[in-house]
């Protein structure tokens, strides 16, 4: 093996000998590059929720060989680097693991916060996503040593794959290039496009806000570039890519048409509105600088033998390190402005702009915002996500702060920091940050509160779309979980993710789940029916 023991860890005057968070050391023999993985061997040291983690320990959650490289593009500069990992044999043949409790797979990221001062803003993305009843990359907080120099706090992360415990579509086979077979499952993405990808333009061209030099500014046209993420650009049949380019091209041609709002001939009967409405809402919350046209991802899984169609979903969501009030283009530091609009950068679907128009669903928009402001969009329920993370990150984050002590603004007047190139702002601590991240939730909350488009009757009439809707009620004593579906069992899940208990539930539609050793604070009930599908409940003690 290539791994060795470290009694300790000191660079940049970090002193790294134990954590309160699980520790990642991974060595490799060779450099670690942007360009293709290397060889390398991962230890994982987890001694379970607050039990004190040490280098010296025996690894007990991961110890095996990777393949690690560096991943990302601007970030590439930055001295904290973000890696993609794969879990590989000794010979480099990928292999499947579970990593810090998460579903097994061979495909993960090591998510650095450098830019983000909070260490959460990706995390509360996923996690929001999560909770609005979809999958979301699932996250574990820890410390990270690469080649014997600590790099800092980490998220441990899903990545984005085909995958039935991440996203669930069917898979496409060689000879799958007609008929029924020929319809599912794709993953699809709108980004910048790499050297060999599989893509095709949009019919319907994009708006982009083009700047001028006395200035002015004008929103003209431009070309949207798709991406086939699933199938690779190595297994991808070409009946199979001009499937669902067509697919795609009826979709987008469908929301621009005349009567788009005909609920029988227009866009519903190719779109899953359920999935649009909730990206919709997740990407104007946040604010993002990247929101709709990059690391904009969508599926589309495959007919169902009756003849149902599978439609095309909205997510799942990625990259959120600019979002939240975290960057200085694309309005992305105006609490006021509209991501759908489009700005200077790449260009932005139009099918956002045109469905608002729709009145169905700008409707189900308002009514689907109304329903989360009350649970995890609350600002109670936020500031006690923010909370909960800085309480777990409070000894790390101290050793981040100290190993990447550029990011912190100083009394320097000259010193702009690494990031001061798209930096909305500075900030002098770490509790400075957690305050700073609360008051912009509640200023961009509060203008959606007052602009969101659409007209709702009120909560307590929310048709919930296409999610069944469990009922939650408690005693003090016991929560009780009522179900219109079947249900296969439910998780308790605390505000960082960790799962506190799991109920079997063993095709029963009534639950119930003892509080009585369960913290005070936010609880998350995520309910798994038995047909696959999957809703959240949160509830503050």
């Amino acid at each position: 093996m290539l791994m060795t023991h470290f009694m300790s860890i000191h660079a940049d005057e970090v002193s790294f000998t134990s954590s309160d968070l699980p520790i990642v050391i991974i060595q490799t023999q060779k450099a670690i590059n942007a360009d293709s993985k290397v060889l390398g061997t991962m230890k994982i040291v987890n001694n379970g929720v607050g039990q004190l983690n040490h280098l010296t320990d025996t690894p007990n959650d991961y110890d095996g060989y990777v393949g690690v490289k560096w991943r990302g593009e601007s970030s590439l500069s930055f001295n904290q680097k973000k890696y993609t990992i794969e879990t590989w044999t000794k010979e480099g043949n990928d292999t499947a693991v579970s990593l810090l409790g998460m579903p097994a797979e061979e495909d993960w990221v090591l998510l650095a916060p450098y830019n983000d001062v909070s260490m959460v803003r990706d995390v509360f993305a996923y996690y929001m996503w999560n909770q609005m009843g979809h999958w979301g990359p699932r996250t574990q907080m820890c410390e990270v040593v690469v080649n014997g120099e600590y790099m800092g706090v980490y998220a441990l992360c899903e990545s984005i794959k085909r995958d039935k415990n991440r996203v669930d579509v069917n898979k496409l086979k060689p000879e799958d290039v007609a008929g029924r077979d020929v319809t599912g499952g794709y993953i699809l993405r709108i980004d910048a496009v790499d050297p060999g990808d599989v893509t095709f333009q949009s019919k319907v061209k994009g708006i982009q806000v083009q700047q001028s030099w006395w200035g002015g500014s004008q929103t003209i046209e431009a070309p949207v570039t798709w991406t086939v993420f699933y199938p690779s650009k190595e297994d991808i049949q070409p009946e199979q890519k001009a499937y669902i380019q067509q697919y795609v091209d009826s979709a987008e041609l469908a929301i621009q048409a005349p009567h788009f709002d005909d609920p029988v001939e227009g866009y519903a009967g190719l779109i899953d509105v359920a999935s649009f409405v909730d990206y919709f809402i997740h990407t104007e919350v946040s604010l993002n600088a990247d929101g709709f046209k990059r690391s904009a991802y969508y599926y589309k899984d495959k007919d169902k033998k009756d003849g149902t169609r599978g439609k095309l979903f909205a997510g799942p969501v990625w990259d959120f390190n600019l979002a939240y009030g975290n960057c200085n283009f694309c309005n992305a530091n105006n609490v006021k402005a509209w991501v759908y609009q489009g700005c200077e950068t790449n260009p932005t679907p139009t099918m956002w702009r045109r469905l608002l128009q729709d009145t169905a669903f700008a409707n189900a928009v308002k009514c689907r915002y109304l329903q989360l402001r009350e649970t995890i969009l609350s600002e109670e329920a936020i500031d006690l996500f923010l909370d909960n993370y800085a309480q777990l990150l409070d000894q790390a984050k101290d050793r981040q702060l100290k190993k990447y002590k550029e990011i912190l603004k100083t009394n320097n007047p000259w010193d702009w920091g690494p990031t001061s190139f798209f930096a909305a702002y500075r900030v002098s601590s770490y509790q400075e940050e957690i305050d700073y991240v609360k008051s912009w939730f509640r200023q961009r909350l509060d203008f959606l509160d007052q602009h969101l488009p659409g007209q709702c009757a009120g909560v307590d009439g929310i048709q919930p779309l296409s999610f069944y809707q469990v009922g939650l009620k408690h005693d003090g004593q016991q929560a009780f979980i009522s179900s219109p579906k079947p249900l296969k069992r439910v998780d308790v899940v605390n505000a960082v993710g960790a799962c506190l208990q799991s109920q079997p539930a063993d095709g029963s539609q009534q639950v119930a789940l003892p509080l009585d050793r369960l913290p005070h604070g936010l609880i998350v009930f995520v309910c798994y029916a038995a047909d696959g599908s999957m809703v959240s409940r949160t509830m503050i003690r």
